[in-house]
């Protein structure tokens, strides 16, 4: 699956965050606020505590997308916002600019959250905005026979050390029966293992978008994701995983601009909203700033769920004991945090409370 102004702290955080997800129907229309009729709604400058800030998020599908759209589309000036949107190539940066004090308001994964708070780094998650599990998956070589899963014991799999989706892998090989102790791991960065598996130097990859796609058009088969599964003996839809992306924000950003961050949501939201609605337009929108063919775009959005609804599958799936458990048994955290030590919601409630369905503990 990166104001504390202290380098010891923040040299912890960097270390802890290396393998932080870089990259996880159609809606109604938006709420009142964030309609059609937005713009007349937004508030005026002057009840922004601040017009001018900088969003800071990642060059990736699963992250930035909804970024991406309410910058392109004016969602961010509907609201009276002048955004800066910075979109940096490597997703695991942002921890250690969130730790350092250069990033207030950041989009990424809520196991960066979950890892900053346990190095007591104050920052909150005010929003989930997509479940990405489905973007981390594993895929076989175009040589790879499976009569069960079973059969992935004694195989070679690709992966990055400490890499997330090992929780996919996990409660696959729990659900299925497979001793996940027998599978044989190689650590390969993402690009190295597309090769690797084009080559059949390796029996399968486990790794995220946009290389899960890049490895299927080079050849290897789709196995399995957080959500999704296409083994012999499990077809359709599962719960092997859940991360979302989240976006969040410094506790003194938060105190100090709650207007201006309601206003951010409003059009993070009319963005979302677009990109469910108008799937084809937004994906034409995002391919050239994602540097991605529409058609590999096509493929990676599809295993997204973008929605900011606050659900179980959010609360309880992405941010409960198991994935602190996880963390902590790769080393990433000491101590587990409270899901509410971690977000507040507030806001969010305010701009549309029906997408806060389940509560936090």
């Amino acid at each position: 699956m990166k104001k504390s102004g202290n380098w010891f702290k923040s040299a912890i955080v960097l270390t802890s965050l290396t393998f932080v997800l870089a990259a996880c129907g159609g809606n109604n229309n938006a709420p009142a606020a964030v309609n059609e009729g937005a713009a007349s709604n937004a508030p005026a400058s002057a009840e922004l505590e601040t017009v001018d800030l900088t969003l800071v998020g990642v060059r990736d599908a699963q992250i930035s997308s909804q970024q991406i759209i309410a910058d392109k589309l004016g969602y961010f000036k509907e609201e009276g916002l002048n955004v800066t949107s910075q979109l940096i190539e490597s997703g695991p940066d942002i921890g250690p600019m969130v730790a350092g004090g250069s990033a207030p308001v950041s989009i990424q994964t809520n196991f960066m959250d979950i890892i900053l708070k346990s190095t007591d780094i104050p920052v909150k998650i005010i929003a989930p905005l997509a479940q990405i599990a489905g973007t981390q998956a594993v895929v076989g070589s175009s040589k790879l026979e499976l009569k069960s899963a079973k059969d992935l014991e004694g195989k070679t799999i690709g992966i990055p050390s400490g890499a997330d989706v090992t929780i996919a892998i996990n409660n696959m090989a729990k659900e299925l029966g497979v001793d996940a102790s027998k599978i044989k791991y190689v650590n390969l960065a993402p690009s190295d293992a597309v090769v690797a598996l084009e080559k059949g130097d390796i029996d399968a990859l486990a790794a995220w978008e946009p290389f899960i796609t890049k490895a299927i058009q080079g050849g290897g088969q789709f196995l399995f994701s957080g959500t999704k599964s296409e083994l012999p003996d499990k077809q359709g839809d599962v719960n092997w995983m859940s991360v979302h992306t989240t976006i969040q924000v410094s506790d003194d950003f938060l105190a100090k601009n709650p207007n201006t961050l309601k206003a951010v949501l409003r059009a993070l939201k009319k963005a979302t909203d677009y990109i469910n609605d108008n799937r084809e337009e937004a994906i034409k929108t995002l391919a050239p700033e994602l540097h991605l063919t529409e058609e590999e775009l096509t493929q990676i959005m599809s295993r997204n769920v973008y929605s900011m609804e606050v659900g179980d599958t959010y609360v309880n799936g992405s941010n409960g004991p198991a994935v602190g458990e996880y963390l902590k048994s790769v080393g990433n955290i000491k101590s587990i945090p409270a899901a509410a030590s971690y977000h507040d919601l507030s806001l969010l409630k305010e701009v549309d409370a029906s997408l806060v369905v389940t509560e936090l503990k």
